[in-house]
């Protein structure tokens, strides 16, 4: 039976108390089957890996979770919610899951969210696969700049003005256009009086120091790594994919055309057939 979209029952069930606040997340797949972590960007949630869980389900362990500040996890006033923050925090999650090398594969910010982690927490992992990832400079366009400017101010509109937004910055990110119901689900966690806040608060709290601190580290990355990209790219240009091969070592580029930078909902199928390649190496 399929789910329609709008019903999909995408739910993480499971909680963990991080250094930053409580997070929500699941595991789907056989509990003894390798395991793989996917990490999520900016502004979005785990829901954007719903297609591509379920489908490394079949022979992984898979672990999803909403960062803090994000999704259905906590978000509150004062809430570090920064890029250094969610280093530590998958660092600890990794922990917690009793995880050792497993496979990671990281969206967005989420790319460098991982790659801190592993560069400077000392999260190991056995391979990794970076999709469309926040990692060199220059980043964040002017609406991200100036929102992020301006956090105070954006975070007084009317909710019906802020939903309007939220609602155009995220579209933009689909090469194809988000299905009404995807785009509902990912707009909705920013719509409540909390996630108002949370939405400026995280674009606030980033900027580029944070990648800037790792991107001289990147030739020290001694594992297999997939770095994919949208090749309608128009947040992060593909160009950015081929300059960061260049920085990894061994590391190949796979191109996916008619994919925007929400590569997992513009080409779920051909993005699941790149990782599950990745991942079934020896």
């Amino acid at each position: 039976m399929t789910v329609a979209p709008d019903r999909d029952p995408w739910v993480l069930d499971q909680t963990f108390e991080g250094p930053t606040g409580t997070v929500r997340w699941a595991a789907l797949g056989p509990a003894d089957a390798p395991p793989v972590v996917l990490v999520h960007g900016t502004p979005f949630s785990s829901y954007v890996w719903r297609d591509v869980a379920r489908a490394l389900a079949g022979g992984h362990r898979v672990y999803v979770w909403d960062l803090p500040g994000y999704g259905a996890s906590e978000m509150r006033a004062g809430q570090d919610v920064s890029l250094a923050a969610q280093g530590r925090v998958l660092t600890a999650l990794l922990g917690h899951w009793g995880l050792d090398r497993p496979a990671v594969v990281a969206h967005d910010f989420g790319g460098c969210v991982a790659l801190r982690a592993h560069l400077l927490h000392g999260a190991r992992y056995g391979r990794l696969a970076l999709v469309d990832p926040v990692a060199l400079p220059p980043w964040g366009s002017p609406t991200y700049r100036l929102l992020g400017a301006n956090a105070d101010v954006f975070t007084q509109l009317p909710p019906a003005l802020h939903r309007a937004l939220v609602r155009g910055y995220v579209s933009s990110a689909s090469a194809r256009g988000l299905r009404p119901a995807v785009l509902d689900r990912l707009v909705e966690p920013w719509c409540t009086g909390e996630g108002q806040a949370a939405f400026y608060r995280q674009i606030e709290q980033n900027d580029q120091r944070f990648t800037d601190e790792i991107q001289g580290r990147y030739g020290e990355l001694r594992l297999p790594v997939l770095i994919c990209w949208g090749a309608g790219d128009t947040w992060i240009p593909a160009a950015k994919g081929e300059e960061l091969a260049k920085l990894v070592p061994g590391s190949r580029l796979r191109l996916i055309e008619g994919a925007g930078h929400l590569v997992q909902e513009d080409a779920p199928a051909e993005l699941t057939g790149e990782l599950t390649r990745f991942l079934s190496e020896s």
